[in-house]
Order: C-alpha cells, then sequence, then structure tokens
C-alpha cells in the first residue's frame, strides 16, 4: 500500500511539475478540466445522485466556458473574483455548518440543495486555480503548498502527540494536537519564506508586505482553519454513504477529492484575499 501510494504521488508531482513547466495556460486550464470532471463525478457519487457521470460533464463545461474566456479583460479577474467570494460565502453559510448541524438524508430535497452549493464551492476552486495561475506559477504553488504543511505537520504532530479528538463523531483520527501543530508548520513556513528574495511574489510574502505580521498571522490563521474543514467535510460525506474513499482513481490515495478537499475551501479564500492586496 505505501509503495503504491508514493509511486501515485510521484506520478501526480511530475504531472503538475510538467504542466507549471509548460507554462501555457491553455495546457494547465485542460489538465484542470480533467481533474475537474474526475471531482466533480466523485462529488455526484457521495451525494447520491441518479446521473454522477452526466452531472460532472454538466458541471465541467461550464468550467471550460470559464476557463477559455478572454483573460487579458480586467472582467475576467472580477468574474473569478466574485465567484470566489461565492465560494467563500458557501463554506461561511453552508457548508462549515453541517460540521455542526450534520447532513440532511440522501432522498431529501436538502441533499439536492447542499450537492449543488457543494458544486459551487468545489468550481470556485478550480476557477481560483486558474486564478492563482494566471498571477504566476509561483504564486499557485505558494498557496498549494500552504494547505500540503497544514495537512503533514497535522499528520506528523497528531501521531507524536494527538490525545484530545477534534471531530470524532466525523473523522476520529484527527485531534486538537494535529491541527495545531499543521498550523505551526505553516506559520514557520510562512515567516521563513519572508527572509527569501526570490519568493517576494508568493502569497504569504505579499500578505506580509500589505497587512503586517499581524495580517499574516489572522490570513494564515483562517486559511489553515478552512483547510480542516474542508477535510472534515468530505470526512462527512464519505462517512454519510458509507464508503472509505471518494473513488479509487489514484492508487493509495483514494480519489480526486480525497486529495483537494481541504484545497476545495482554501483557493477561493486565497484568491478572495489577493483581490484586496495592492
Amino acid at each position: 500500500m505505501l509503495r503504491t501510494r508514493v509511486i501515485t504521488a510521484v506520478i501526480l508531482l511530475v504531472i503538475l511539475l510538467a504542466v507549471l513547466n509548460a507554462n501555457s495556460f491553455p495546457v494547465f486550464a485542460i489538465a484542470l478540466a480533467v481533474f475537474f470532471f474526475a471531482a466533480a463525478w466523485e462529488s455526484g457519487r457521495l451525494f447520491d445522485a441518479r446521473s454522477p457521470l452526466a452531472g460532472a460533464a454538466i458541471w465541467t463545461f461550464l468550467f471550460l466556458i470559464l476557463a477559455f474566456q478572454d483573460t487579458a479583460a480586467p472582467q475576467y479577474a472580477h468574474r473569478i473574483a466574485l465567484l470566489a467570494a461565492v465560494g467563500v460565502g458557501s463554506w461561511a453559510l453552508r457548508l462549515a455548518p453541517s460540521l455542526a448541524l450534520g447532513l440532511p438524508p440522501v432522498d431529501v430535497m436538502g441533499n439536492w440543495v447542499l450537492s449543488f452549493v457543494y458544486g459551487v464551492a468545489v468550481l470556485a476552486c478550480f476557477a481560483a486555480m486558474l486564478a492563482l495561475f494566471l498571477h504566476s506559477a509561483l504564486y499557485f504553488f505558494s498557496v498549494m503548498a500552504l494547505v500540503w504543511l497544514a495537512d503533514i505537520g497535522a499528520y506528523f504532530s497528531g501521531k507524536a502527540f494527538g490525545k484530545r479528538k477534534l471531530a470524532p463523531s466525523i473523522s476520529p483520527g484527527k485531534s486538537w494536537e494535529g491541527a495545531i501543530g499543521g498550523w505551526l508548520s505553516v506559520m514557520a513556513l510562512a515567516a521563513g519564506s519572508t527572509f527569501i528574495p526570490s519568493l517576494h511574489d508568493t502569497f504569504p510574502v505579499r500578505i506580509l508586505a500589505a497587512w503586517g505580521w499581524l495580517g499574516l498571522f489572522l490570513v494564515l490563521t483562517v486559511v489553515v482553519a478552512a483547510s480542516v474543514v474542508g477535510d472534515l467535510f468530505e470526512s462527512q460525506l464519505k462517512r454519510r454513504v458509507d464508503r472509505k474513499d471518494s473513488s479509487n482513481l489514484l492508487p493509495g490515495h483514494g480519489g480526486v477529492l480525497d486529495r483537494i478537499d481541504a484545497l476545495i475551501p482554501v483557493l477561493p479564500l486565497a484568491v478572495f484575499v489577493g483581490y484586496w492586496l495592492p
């Protein structure tokens, strides 16, 4: 299992680096569309949709329409920022509260409404990837790295010190100590990156330049909290339909949603915050 997991991770990293190295927006957008289709299909299955493939095709068509517009036009950035704001609002008003309120049964109208809200959130996440990449590949990678580090830091901190369960009814393996360890890891990386000149155009450094250390502390705290919420929400979806993974598309890792669950609330948040940076 570990060998399979490592091989899949290496392949995914090679694909990501190859796409970023191509420095081509159409190539990046098409690659994203493939993963978006998979994520939308998995989402449909987790919400017990009648035709997950048809739903995924419709969502992907909307994503492609959004992606292949005139990216140089000022309206393009405004549209992405607006969609990012809708994504942030979806998490704040409906998706995050479900961790405390619970999910509706899969056979009621409330489940369909929730599936649509989550679909918008996933669309906002992938649209945010487009905006971050348009800024620069380094800027895009700097936001992704924060989420990855939060996850890695939480894993090792939880293994070493985890005692107090974070959400035992949703994800018994997660602990408060792990979450704090992930947060500390992100803070350390962000603080260290501000002293490296070649990283001047990354997300943490731009926040520091605009809003100072307190602003950086507050924004990154919200980012880490959002990543935890995204992870827990997908775990809640899987638990409701008694699935271990969102799919088996990525051997050793589960599905696409299993890999990006923490990114779904974070990336629109990063675009929304970035839109107000000077």
